[in-house]
């Protein structure tokens, strides 16, 4: 084997590794788009890219805007670019809400290598004349109305070696220190767009033994000063005549906004969830726990945060703000902190309350999480991590909103410490092995034949 073919598979395998962690993105968006490709760029790692429809543009003129949800990708570009900004602002241009940007970069720790490499000829084009450091490009990104969502490290050894590099490239990303040193960083950043006019809201509400709630949580939401608002109230399997009193409400007087009274099919706080956003109408949907330990008025500061473009997933937060009472335990406090410690680690982002009930999201993405979740597996019972996971995969953007955690008035608490806490633990261990670990391809045999046809022009 002569020393380019070596080289080539080299390349080849790098790109099989980008492609693995991209894919891991890209399905779930309509399209594909390469941005200005660089003169050397054959078109290899979109070639192996999964995307229902992909093509490449060469100018931002060819980039048009578009309602579908867009994959934008920078393959190398800001490692040969005088003006990352002007670049950024031409890509920020032809995007929506739903749209993202992936970058794929060298890692500045290996700017003396790639500079060797390309000048002996193991490296195809131009020398990289721009390393970014995660301060830089978080800058950058500012100036040009991006945030930068998820970095991740990928391709440490470019060879198979017999299954070696495999195993290498898979555990080595969950490594303190050592994980610095992969060749290349896949990077998403989302567009930061506000909303120009104001969204509809469902306030998916489950409902478990919560009778004495219902009727003070209807008057506090109906009272809240937003627009086009529908309550949807999922009754799972009730005791103490939870679904009876919905019904006595509904028909005892004229609610202020449209209310759905569904009964769970299932068991479950994600099965309820489910339910939820099948029948919910709205643009956006937020999820609030029956017991109203999360007062109905901070609904107003989650829907704020995303209409301002803020964040696409708006999360709440118990563990800032001053609880009342008993509201939570000393051991359940300890194992929230705990688990969002863990779940940051796991999907590499920044989360300060991972078991908050309240979440508010579009339901347009919902059918994104949706999509994951039936790739990936239905392994959550509470339904809050089948709602972080992608929303942390897929770049929405997690914003987190303080609350104040007040004391339940009315019935007990529905969490099981010990056991509940056991299927969270094995959830992020699930986490853990399929997705802090680096993605490895499924095979590594050869490149698609590169003469398959990968449009160019919009």
């Amino acid at each position: 084997m002569t020393l380019r073919s070596v080289l080539t598979q080299w390349r080849q395998t790098l790109y099989r590794y980008l492609a693995a962690e991209i894919n891991a993105i890209s399905r779930y968006f309509d399209e594909v788009v390469q941005f200005a490709p660089l003169e050397h760029d054959t078109g290899e790692l979109l070639s192996v890219i999964y995307g229902k429809l992909k093509y490449r543009v060469k100018t931002a003129a060819e980039l048009k805007p578009g309602t579908s949800s867009r994959l934008v990708l920078l393959n190398a570009n800001l490692n040969h670019d005088a003006d990352i900004v002007a670049t950024l602002r031409n890509v920020y241009s032809s995007m929506n809400r739903t749209s993202r940007l992936v970058a794929v970069v060298f890692n500045p720790y290996w700017r003396g290598l790639y500079t060797v490499a390309s000048r002996l000829g193991i490296r195809r084009g131009p020398p990289a004349t721009t390393f970014l450091t995660r301060t830089d490009l978080s800058n950058l990104a500012t100036l040009a109305g991006f945030q930068v969502q998820r970095y991740r490290h990928c391709g440490y050894l470019p060879a198979d070696m017999g299954g070696i590099g495999r195993v290498i490239n898979s555990i080595v990303p969950i490594i303190p220190l050592v994980r610095w040193l992969s060749l290349c960083e896949v990077i998403i950043l989302r567009p930061v767009i506000r909303e120009q006019a104001k969204p509809s809201l469902s306030v998916l509400v489950p409902a478990r033994n919560e009778r004495g709630n219902l009727q003070p949580l209807l008057e506090r939401v109906c009272a809240l000063p937003l627009p086009h608002v529908e309550v949807v109230l999922v009754e799972g399997h009730s005791k103490d005549g939870t679904f009876e009193e919905a019904q006595r409400l509904l028909e005892s007087r004229e609610w202020r906004v449209p209310i759905q009274l569904l009964k769970q099919r299932g068991i479950g706080k994600a099965d309820a969830v489910r339910i939820g956003f099948e029948h919910a109408t709205g643009d956006l949907v937020i999820i609030l726990d029956a017991d109203m330990t999360v007062p109905p008025e901070a609904i107003c500061q989650f829907y704020e945060a995303y209409c301002e473009g803020h964040g696409d997933f708006i999360n709440g937060t118990r563990l800032l703000y001053p609880m009342e009472g008993a509201a939570m335990r000393p051991l359940n406090l300890l194992g929230n902190v705990g688990f969002a410690k863990l779940l940051g680690w796991v999907l590499n982002v920044r989360i300060g309350d991972s078991l908050c009930g309240s979440k508010l999201l579009a339901r347009s993405d919902y059918a994104r999480c949706r999509a994951w979740r039936e790739d990936f597996g239905d392994f959550d019972p509470f339904g809050d991590f089948e709602l972080i996971f992608p929303a942390a995969i897929l770049g929405f953007g997690i914003i987190d909103i303080p609350v104040s955690y007040k004391n339940r008035v009315y019935g007990t608490t529905q969490i099981q410490r010990f056991r509940d806490g056991l299927r969270l633990l094995n959830m992020c261990l699930h986490g853990v092995a399929r997705v802090a670990c680096g993605r490895v391809p499924p095979t590594l045999d050869r490149l698609p034949d590169l003469q398959e046809p990968v449009r160019t022009g919009g």
